[in-house]
């Protein structure tokens, strides 16, 4: 027989809704196993095997970071000092994290990336994407996506994140390897396939020939498009029927149009404008657009040295003029449709048990109290993974 779970009086159960946020005040929650079978008033809560008493404070759905590098060795706290004392920020530092990635053994991978998946845990993320990028050869490539796959199943073959310096003022002859051997060897443990389409990196065509080798091997498209300027990634992601355009710092109105018209999810990454000292992207204007938007960290050693989504909530709230319900709903629901999954980001019956309670009693506390510690507990399909 199945064993329950009731968590009870709950001052504010965010369960959310496809079309937006949504919560219940006063309420329970009830799991199966490793699925949500009940949710309503705390007065008419059924039974259940073990009851936990939630003393009036918020839980919501597992935050689902659809955009982290969590694969890589080294650091780059020199480049981010440089950074904030006025240096500019490219494409390019990206190749320290490459050779450092290279040089380290498997282990030293491993170990480095469950540090970066306990700490995300902590901070109440239950389901999360990870990309390839750091190692571009084949042999690198295809350890950094077996590695990923050890840990989540989203994970992105992302070959095409720079050009490396072997194959410098040959980037044809890079695309090919992206495009033949390097997906031969990353397609069996990857989900999607991305590309940085970018000055600096890679453009429209290329990023169009690496997405379409990668779809005529069953991987699902994604897109790094529109960081450091205007560019085409935004209108590729859309041509493409891509399930995200990532970053969306630069849109043009004819950007706007084409994501709205497609459902290409715009995922914003405010970490990565933090860590750069870029302008935030424009979330009012996207979502006045009709344009379904993410939040994701884009944890990685360069831009974006965070694994906290209740960092980027708050900054989406200060920055981006996102509401709080808004916030959270990209951090969730929303992230669990860049990743087209309909089983996470929300607390209704039937969707999957990941859930986190925290020291609060409302949502509004994640950009309310930042940088304060909030994650009391969190659940993971059904089972309780914080530690305490």
């Amino acid at each position: 027989m199945a064993r329950s779970l009731l968590i009870t009086q709950i001052g504010e159960l965010v369960t959310n809704a496809p079309t937006g946020f949504a919560a219940l005040n006063d309420a329970a929650l009830v799991i199966e196993e490793d699925r949500v079978v009940w949710t309503g008033p705390s007065a008419r809560a059924p039974a259940a095997d073990t009851v936990v008493d939630a003393a009036g404070q918020a839980v919501l759905p597992g935050f689902v970071d659809s955009h982290a590098h969590l694969v890589f060795a080294g650091e780059r706290s020199a480049e981010f000092a440089a950074r904030m004392a006025g240096q500019q920020y490219a494409a390019g530092g990206i190749r320290s994290t490459v050779a450092a990635t290279r040089a380290a053994t498997d282990a030293e991978l491993r170990a480095g990336l469950h540090r970066l998946v306990a700490e995300m845990v902590r901070q109440g993320t239950t389901t999360f994407e990870c990309k390839s990028g750091y190692g571009l050869t084949v042999t690198d490539e295809g350890r950094s996506v077996a590695l990923a796959a050890e840990v989540t199943p989203e994970v992105t073959y992302l070959g095409a994140h720079v050009v490396p310096p072997e194959f410098t003022g040959d980037v044809a002859a890079y695309v090919d390897l992206v495009c033949g051997r390097m997906l031969d060897a990353c397609a069996p443990h990857s989900r999607w396939v991305d590309v940085f389409c970018e000055r600096g990196a890679f453009g429209a065509d290329e990023a169009r020939a690496v997405l379409t080798a990668g779809r005529s091997r069953g991987l699902l498209p994604r897109i790094h498009a529109n960081q450091l300027g205007l560019g085409p990634g935004v209108q590729l992601a859309a041509e493409l029927g891509a399930a995200s355009a990532d970053h969306c710092t630069f849109l043009s109105s004819a950007d706007l149009d084409a994501l709205a018209s497609s459902g290409t999810v715009a995922t914003l990454l405010p970490g990565a404008e933090f860590g750069t000292r870029q302008p935030y992207p424009d979330a009012r204007r996207l979502l006045s657009a009709g344009v379904a938007v993410a939040l994701a960290t884009d944890c990685n050693p360069g831009s974006s040295y965070t694994s906290s989504m209740p960092f980027c909530i708050a900054l989406a709230v200060r920055d981006m003029r996102m509401t709080t319900a808004e916030a959270v709903w990209a951090a969730t629901a929303g992230g669990a449709r860049a990743l087209r999954r309909t089983d996470v980001g929300y607390l209704t019956p039937g969707a999957r048990a990941d859930l986190i309670m925290l020291d609060a009693p409302s949502h509004a506390y994640l950009a309310y109290r930042p940088g304060v510690p909030q994650v009391r507990a969190v659940w993971q399909a059904g089972r309780r993974v914080d530690g305490r």
